[in-house]
């Protein structure tokens, strides 16, 4: 006996050929993959909200160094108890001034296990971090957006090219900091070559 549970899909092939009829009528009226083109990220100044072009959308947080930096390792959602990478890091030099991403109140500004962290917490109960940083503010300081908090730490680096780690938590959970500067591109499906 053959339960419901045990069923071959059938949805998946169906979708499928509704995607090539779909592909094989966009052909036909005219449409090329080619033509499609995808808007380049705009790179604003520091202090500003950050959009992607095309985008009504504006980065709740402005970048906290400028100009806007590579980054040069993504967020990495980490399990429970288990690896990941609890922000991005930015490829920034030694001495770069850190701006305050929003208004805020410092929260932290110390030392964590062997380097120098800094966090501000957020009206909106975002918390932003930042690592290895030389705080020029002192906790309780309120700050505002785009104002001087500290400067990029030379020692210890973050990584062996230095940089900064910025994080950030909602409720106590990580988020990609990248979603909070408008700097994670919605996703774009393009049609198969064929």
């Amino acid at each position: 006996m053959i339960t419901a549970a045990h069923q071959p899909d059938t949805r998946i092939p169906r979708r499928l050929a509704l995607g090539a009829v779909l592909a094989a009528l966009a052909l036909a009226a005219g449409a090329s993959p080619v033509d499609a083109t995808i808007s380049p990220m705009e790179e604003p100044a520091a202090g500003s909200p950050r959009t992607i072009a095309g985008d009504d959308e504006p980065g709740v947080w402005s970048w906290p160094v400028s100009p806007v930096p590579e980054v040069t390792r993504p967020f990495e959602f980490p399990d429970p108890y288990g690896p990941g990478h609890r922000g991005i890091d930015l490829a920034v030099p030694a001495g770069a001034p850190v701006l305050a991403p929003d208004d805020g109140t410092v929260h932290f500004a110390g030392w964590v296990v062997d380097r120098p962290v800094m966090s501000v917490r957020h009206p909106n109960g975002l918390i932003s971090s930042f690592e290895p940083v030389d705080a020029v503010v002192e906790v309780g300081d309120a700050v505002i957006r785009g104002q001087t908090i500290a400067t990029v730490a030379a020692e210890p680096a973050h990584e062996p090219s230095g940089g900064l780690h910025l994080g950030a938590r909602a409720d106590g959970e990580y988020v990609d900091p990248l979603s909070l500067l408008g700097g994670a591109p919605r996703a774009v499906l393009l049609p198969l070559a064929g």
